[in-house]
């Protein structure tokens, strides 16, 4: 496989995960019934699944793991923060304001997470 053409993958899903999580969330927020259907939260959840692929695809080709890689060990964390974050989102059963802190909260996440990728450092942007 050609790691570069994977990358490429890679950092094209990343960028339209944030947009569609983005734009559900902020409809979402605003109580718009779209981001509900399943053409939405289906697009978004086939491009996380790709998104995932083109990671592991990408450890492995490296030779990366998590239990010897601590970037990545922080990276893999901030991704299940990110993705508990974004579920709070989307919860009609909270609070706007706690649906609203959430929303700042991943895509801050997020920002970190992808620091943590381009400096290869467990700081991200905090180093």
């Amino acid at each position: 496989m050609d790691y570069l053409a994977i990358k490429t993958v890679h950092q094209l899903t990343v960028v339209l995960s944030v947009t569609l999580f983005s734009v559900r969330a902020v409809g979402s927020l605003l109580e718009a019934r779209w981001p509900k259907r399943a053409l939405f939260r289906v697009s978004q959840h086939v491009n996380d699944t790709c998104l995932l692929l083109s990671a592991l695809t990408l450890a492995v080709l490296s030779g990366l793991a998590p239990w010897n890689t601590p970037w990545l060990a922080v990276k893999i964390v901030g991704l299940l923060v990110y993705i508990v974050l974004g579920t709070l989102v989307m919860r009609e059963q909270l609070s706007p304001t706690a649906r609203r802190v959430s929303f700042m909260g991943a895509l801050i996440v997020f920002g970190f997470i992808v620091s943590v990728a381009v400096n290869r450092s467990v700081l991200g942007f905090f180093g």
